[in-house]
């Protein structure tokens, strides 16, 4: 029978947390040399490379984060466990939700939410990444549920089932300086104009680009994201208008101190669960589905 070293584990654990053996070292009171030394044993024990060098730093292998999320679940247990114990808190149930990079923060929290609002107490991980990592990670399990703004294609090798959690609107805002000069004629000022789009993988910019065609609209493209999140920051110094999902625009024009262009017409933006599930079980995912329908979703009309 193989047996797990949970010290070497743990020694693991802490440097793929602190993101250095030296950062890893001073929080276990060890020297690197001895740490190195335990994680080149739980290499040879498991037959893999967990980490590689990148540059200076070392950063964890396909296998390294596979690794890192079991032990994650191991040790979060662990630290329950002696809660319970020592009456310190009741046991509580894990939701691991994997969010795409192309989902709006903003809209990620309000789905998620509800989870947290449970009377069953939830302990929520959230992870993110592309959407083809997220899958591979639902694939094993190590996730409950995927968010992300397109259904699973039928080509994929993950077997899995969308669940449509709502649509809204597409709305364009953009910094007030640059607003002002383009709020009048929207949308056709945008020709010509600076936006700020997510990459071309995703959902929303290949609608975005049947759009502008079908509007005959030519804008400059200034940059492409990956992460909405870095594309309002951007955007909220100026580099360009960019769009926004219409149910969440309040919240990002406070947050961001962008105003609002208007709403795009014919172009829906969608959000999708993503389960290994046919019908949704877990309770924290049945929450977020039904708020979504019911409240997230209910009514996204533009804004005034």
């Amino acid at each position: 029978m193989e047996w797990l070293n949970y010290h070497h584990l743990l020694y693991f654990w802490v440097v793929a947390r602190e993101g250095t053996i030296t950062s890893a070292a001073k929080t276990l009171s060890l020297s690197p040399s001895t740490i190195s030394g335990q994680i080149n044993q739980l290499e040879a024990s498991m037959g893999q490379k967990l980490f590689k060098r990148s540059g200076r730093n070392i950063v964890l292998t396909d296998v390294g984060r596979s690794v890192f999320r079991y032990a994650d679940d191991i040790f979060t247990l662990g630290r329950e466990l002696m809660d319970f114990v020592h009456g310190r808190q009741l046991k509580r149930m894990h939701l691991h939700v994997g969010i795409s990079m192309v989902v709006p923060k903003l809209v990620a929290s309000r789905l998620v939410e509800p989870a947290l609002a449970l009377p069953e107490k939830i302990h929520l991980f959230c992870h993110e990444g592309s959407t083809e990592e997220l899958m591979a990670d639902l694939a094993t399990h190590h996730l409950d549920v995927v968010l992300t703004d397109a259904p699973l294609g039928q080509d994929t090798r993950v077997r899995a089932f969308n669940h449509l959690l709502g649509e809204c609107g597409v709305s364009f805002v953009a910094a007030p300086h640059l607003a002002a000069q383009l709020r009048e004629g929207f949308p056709q000022s945008l020709t010509g104009a600076s936006v700020l789009l997510p990459m071309s993988s995703s959902a929303m910019r290949r609608k975005l680009d049947h759009w502008f065609q079908d509007n005959d609209i030519h804008p400059q493209i200034e940059a492409e994201f990956d992460d909405s999140a870095l594309m309002k920051v951007f955007g909220q110094h100026g580099r360009g208008a960019f769009p926004v999902p219409s149910v969440v625009i309040d919240e990002i024009a406070r947050q961001y101190g962008v105003e609002h262009l208007g709403q795009i017409s014919g172009v829906k933006e969608s959000f999708y669960a993503v389960s290994v599930q046919r019908q949704l079980r877990h309770p924290g995912v049945v929450a977020i589905s039904q708020a979504a329908t019911m409240d997230l979703f209910k009514d996204s009309k533009p804004p005034e």
